[in-house]
């Protein structure tokens, strides 16, 4: 099949609409339902970036991708007890498969983000996967394969309208690439730049200059997941997940501050007072999420109020307060970040030491450098150059 027919482009009042190819055959099958335009470049965006984190790391990859940017993405290392209840999968009735536990963890990092997702998979859908997947509100998943299993399991979700598709794991496309604006036609060779390479790590210029494999590991998961974000952008990972994705900010700190906020919310999550919460019986998956994020934020007296609490809890709970958040994110420690460009001020250290960053890869090459890794020696913070732009549009 060299094309195929869309209902329409990003907007229903952009027809006609359609995806093919100049030579050869499309390297996707649908197996479900009726992808749409914007279906599609997230589907092909996250593809890239599962494949290439499987590369790199030997790991399975998954990834939750919303407008064209990974809200998450995770390689298939096993998730604890916590992690486990925070992701809402301890009830799966089936053991948490590698690519299962990448799902879980793309998707629960930054589960409001993640609502009505795109999500890829860099390994065979199985049955604990499609399982998670059945559960949560998402647009439709790429894969190199289905089991049969997972695949029933699918072709059961939203009324048996889900997207379903498959993709071709030896494609590879062209090394030149277009795009078109305006009706001008633009070209660029594609970035096929290897991010796991060592040799990215070795300028160090800060005085501490010590990553560990586990941080490394990290970093290189930050470097690729920030090529398929659109720029500005910066990540934070930590344990083989992003855990905050700040992209498409014109100011690089509001990136910063951005994916700060959401690792804060990812480790607040993770207090046992939130854990805990008593909620009642019956809430959805959905107004669970939300609930937890207004809790937690400075408006938690929106869902604490007298005639509001009872919506969504058994009996009222005690607020988590200003100190007792602050005391706990200072908890949280070995967080690698990345950026996808220099830093150019101190400010962005400033913010990702809150959030617990102690390894942090970027480009390199600004005026204030000498600002920038002075900030992180005040802090302990082993910072590597790499000499790498990954700015993505």
């Amino acid at each position: 099949m060299k094309e195929l027919q869309l209902k329409y482009g990003c907007n229903p009042n952009q027809k006609p609409s359609r995806i093919f190819m100049q030579e050869g055959e499309l390297p996707i099958e649908v197996l479900n339902g009726r992808p749409g335009y914007i279906n599609f470049l997230d589907a092909l965006n996250s593809w890239q970036l599962v494949k290439e984190l499987k590369e790199a790391t030997g790991l399975p990859a998954a990834a939750s991708f919303k407008h064209v940017s990974p809200a998450g993405a995770a390689v298939g290392l096993p998730l604890s007890d916590t992690l486990k209840k925070v992701y809402f999968v301890d009830d799966i009735k089936v053991p948490l498969t590698p690519i299962a536990s990448a799902y879980a963890a793309a998707r629960g990092a930054d589960r409001m983000s993640s609502y009505g997702d795109f999500i890829a998979l860099s390994d065979t859908c199985d049955e604990a996967t499609a399982l998670i997947i059945k559960r949560e509100v998402s647009d439709g998943v790429i894969a190199p394969d289905y089991t049969p299993e997972a695949l029933a399991i699918l072709k059961e979700k939203r009324k048996g309208t889900y997207n379903v598709i498959k993709i071709d794991p030896a494609y590879k496309p062209e090394p030149i690439e277009t795009k078109q604006c305006f009706g001008i036609t633009f070209e660029q060779g594609r970035n096929e730049i290897n991010l796991a390479d060592d040799a990215l790590f070795e300028n160090i210029p800060t005085q501490t200059k010590n990553f560990t494999e586990t941080a490394k590991r990290d970093l290189i998961i930050a470097l690729i997941t920030l090529k398929y974000t659109q720029s500005n952008s910066v990540c934070y990972v930590k344990d083989g997940q992003a855990i905050g994705i700040g992209a498409g900010q014109q100011s690089r700190i509001h990136c910063t501050r951005l994916a700060g906020n959401k690792a804060d919310i990812w480790w607040l999550r993770q207090c046992p007072k939130v854990m805990t919460l008593p909620w009642k019986e019956g809430i959805r998956r959905a107004d669970r999420d939300n609930t937890i994020d207004v809790y937690i934020s400075d408006d938690y007296e929106d869902v604490l109020a007298e005639g509001t609490w009872q919506m969504f809890f058994s009996e009222k709970p005690e607020p988590l307060t200003r100190e007792e958040k602050k005391a706990w994110i200072a908890e949280n420690k070995g967080v690698a970040l990345g950026s996808d460009a220099f830093f150019p001020f101190g400010d962005n250290i400033e913010r990702a030491h809150k959030s617990g960053v102690e390894y942090i890869a970027q480009a390199g090459g600004s005026v204030r450098d000498d600002n920038v890794i002075d900030t992180c020696d005040k802090y302990g913070i082993t910072m590597a150059f790499t000499g790498v732009r990954l700015f993505h549009h």
